[in-house]
């Protein structure tokens, strides 16, 4: 059977792949695409988000990092789209390296002197399998986690962060985006979301304390609800089990907060539970519309058996903005704390820049930081749910 070049490039590179250990999926790549005439360079974000660190390869100089916020590779990465250098020969690209929605790092597509014009749409197509492969392989050992890593990472930061799905994931008309900080000594924050057919779940956890008997907290409510909600119960169902994990493991000593949401992507229609937690932000047309009270009741652990689900319907385009206190609560020199006002003036900002969902995120996680003096005094946590299919489409290459 005779496959084009780039069909073999495909097929090779899923073969290579098959039995390579995680540090050797970048190799892959390139040994799959040199038939072509092109050579690739792979970088992963780090986990702070504001470097691009680039894969070692046996044979091969490693080069620098990239800052996210002055190269053309990252704005590659922060608008989700190709970028090609100006100057030329040769022909060089900076392409998206994405897990369908969750974006990863970047890769360098640099053409032999001389050699064919690369066509994009088969360039793309190409290093989003690679993303693919890169997310798979990932689990399977450290290399490529270290990579990603510029300090330590805290017991409870590792708790958590191994119990958290991606980051952002999209279906064809809803985008759910998340982002927490500290993220090498985050403990009390978790979120986590489902899409099931036209419903998504979603939810944002903060377990009173800090460091890992929080994280042990906030880890439980977690995993009562995942085994709820996987059983079918509905909002109130899995607030009634994380109330009894907590119980039972914690007693009376241990209390989280948590907004537990659950968006029909069909209708628009929204139910929520609100478990002592800030209430989220309502964004419509670039500007906040309001805050969404209703369906309340006193932090899981503390024994509130009131059964009030709070209703809303949003509209094609809104932005449902969750947060911790953490984010609210963060103070400057001078003690003025960042506040609700600073929080949503950003995000209308960031709505009206049409920026996508996890890059809006990661711009108030920066000014957030920007804003506070010293280490952090609690856990933040934002989650970004966009109703709209131009949105979708914003986060995907």
């Amino acid at each position: 059977m005779r496959y084009d070049p780039w069909h073999a490039a495909v097929i090779d590179l899923l073969q290579l792949v098959q039995h390579a250990r995680p540090e050797q999926v970048a190799e892959c790549v390139n040994a799959a695409l040199r038939p072509l005439g092109m050579q690739a360079t792979c970088y992963l974000a780090d986990v702070e988000q504001r470097c691009l660190r680039p894969m070692p390869e046996r044979g091969k100089p490693l080069g620098p990092s990239l800052s996210i916020d002055t190269s053309l590779a990252g704005r590659a990465y922060t608008a989700i789209a190709t970028q090609h250098a100006d100057r030329g020969p040769p022909q060089r690209s900076w392409i998206p390296l994405v897990d369908g929605t969750e974006r990863l790092g970047v890769v360098e597509l640099v053409a032999d002197e001389g050699g064919p014009a690369a066509a994009q749409e088969w360039c793309e197509t190409y290093v989003n399998l690679a993303g693919h492969l890169f997310a798979v392989k990932m689990p399977y050992g450290d290399t490529l986690r270290q990579l990603r890593r510029t300090q330590p990472m805290t017991v409870a930061g590792e708790m958590v962060w191994s119990t958290l799905p991606p980051l952002t994931f999209a279906s064809e008309s809803v985008v759910v985006s998340a982002i927490l900080e500290p993220r090498y000594d985050i403990g009390g924050d978790v979120f986590d979301y489902s899409l099931d057919g036209p419903r998504v779940r979603f939810l944002v956890l903060d377990a009173v304390g800090r460091g890992l008997p929080a994280a042990v907290m906030s880890v439980t409510a977690l995993g009562a609800i995942r085994a709820a909600r996987r059983w079918g119960a509905d909002l109130l169902g899995m607030v009634d089990q994380a109330e009894l994990a907590l119980t039972e493991q914690f007693g009376r000593d241990a209390f989280v907060t948590g907004l537990f949401c659950e968006l029909d992507t069909d209708s628009g229609e929204l139910r929520f539970v609100n478990a002592g937690h800030p209430s989220p932000l309502l964004l419509r047309r670039s500007r906040t519309v309001g805050e969404l009270d209703g369906g309340r009741r006193l932090p899981l652990g503390l024994g509130d058996a009131r059964r009030e689900v709070g209703e809303d319907s949003l509209e094609p385009g809104d932005r449902l903005l969750l947060y911790t206190d953490g984010v609210t609560e963060a103070r400057d020199g001078d003690g003025t704390p960042f506040g609700v006002e600073r929080l949503a003036d950003l995000a209308e900002r960031a709505q009206l820049a049409e920026l996508p969902a996890p890059e809006t995120l990661r711009q108030l996680a920066r000014q957030l930081a920007q804003f506070q003096v010293g280490p952090p005094r609690d856990d933040a946590t934002l989650m970004l749910v966009e109703w709209s299919v131009e949105a979708s489409r914003r986060v995907r290459l």
